[in-house]
């Protein structure tokens, strides 16, 4: 028995492709009036033809009611390039859940299917992406591209991560956030999804990572990536448990009821403190509960993409 081909039938996306597809076609749907102009290239005003500018855009039909000519003009298709960043340490796969399915994601398959729908808009624009990939390695690493060739490739290693768990524990996200920056010649808008557990770093380190990432004129985005149920309210039955880090193997028996309000208090100050951290170094915070749908990332990704000048 192929174990693994096993494994590929029973956890993990089937079709990444047509579940982005859905996302995106149900987040447009959603929309009332689009505020953004050009999200499938779509035609955006008329203007006066100029002798000796190619006629591919003339308006045939327009001209037939005018006896004038005007072309078409489109919001611009291929100006953005995009790299997409995901951390697949053993914590982004909390938790656990047999088959990842829509109404059914653990972080790492959230974050897999929310980069494959970016893509799937990316592609309708025909604007280049690229991705990385790191748990206690860098796992995976594709530059910016936009061929359907290279979209394919990419959401073949998305649906990896989903299936197959990082072999590592503790991982140092500083360390490969320099390596990728290192690798991002030209600049870009920049998507990272991670949840920020990093208990064997320095926040002054991880920081400077992030920092490294804007050089070159880069616009990032962090997507914190979480459960609320579980990792802010702490929604546990309040019986004898043992809980372990998934990443450095240390454990606490404790009653949930008993420390609930005091953990709740101190995870919202982490996140404020991030929030802020990141304003300070001009990075766009984004916490992400995988417990609602995907309208924040889409909509960041539309919001910044205008703005990407």
């Amino acid at each position: 028995m192929d174990i693994q081909k096993e494994l590929n039938k029973t956890t993990g996306f089937k079709n990444l492709a047509l579940l982005a597809s859905q996302v995106v076609e149900g987040f447009i749907s959603g929309m009332h009036k689009s505020p953004f102009h050009g999200f499938s290239a779509e035609f955006a005003e008329h203007k006066i033809y100029n002798p000796g500018e190619s006629t591919r855009h003339i308006d045939w039909k327009l001209f037939a009611k005018t006896d004038k000519l005007y072309t078409k003009r489109y919001d611009e298709e291929t100006n953005l390039r995009c790299h997409l960043i995901i951390d697949n340490s053993p914590s982004m796969h909390f938790p656990e859940v047999s088959h990842q399915q829509l109404g059914n994601l653990n972080k790492i398959g959230y974050s897999a299917l929310a980069a494959a729908s970016v893509m799937n808009v990316l592609k309708k624009q025909r604007d280049a992406v690229g991705l990385s990939i790191y748990s206690d390695t860098y796992e995976y690493y594709a530059p910016e591209k936009g061929s359907d060739r290279h979209h394919n490739m990419l959401l073949d290693q998305l649906s990896a991560i989903a299936v197959n768990k990082p072999s590592g524990a503790t991982t140092n996200t500083y360390k490969y956030l320099h390596e990728i920056a290192e690798k991002m010649k030209r600049r870009s808008l920049i998507f990272l999804f991670t949840d920020m557990f990093q208990s064997d770093v320095a926040e002054k380190e991880l920081f400077e990572a992030l920092r490294h990432l804007k050089y070159n004129k880069h616009d990032v985005v962090l997507f914190h990536t979480f459960d609320s149920a579980t990792e802010i309210d702490f929604n546990f039955s309040n019986k004898p448990s043992r809980y372990t880090d998934v990443e450095t193997g240390d454990h606490i028996d404790l009653y949930a009821d008993n420390v609930k309000e005091v953990y709740k208090e101190a995870v919202t100050a982490y996140f404020e403190k991030l929030r802020v951290r990141c304003g300070q170094n001009r990075i766009k915070y984004m916490p992400v509960d995988i417990q609602n749908n995907f309208d924040v990332v889409l909509t960041t990704f539309l919001l910044e993409r205008q703005l990407f000048k």
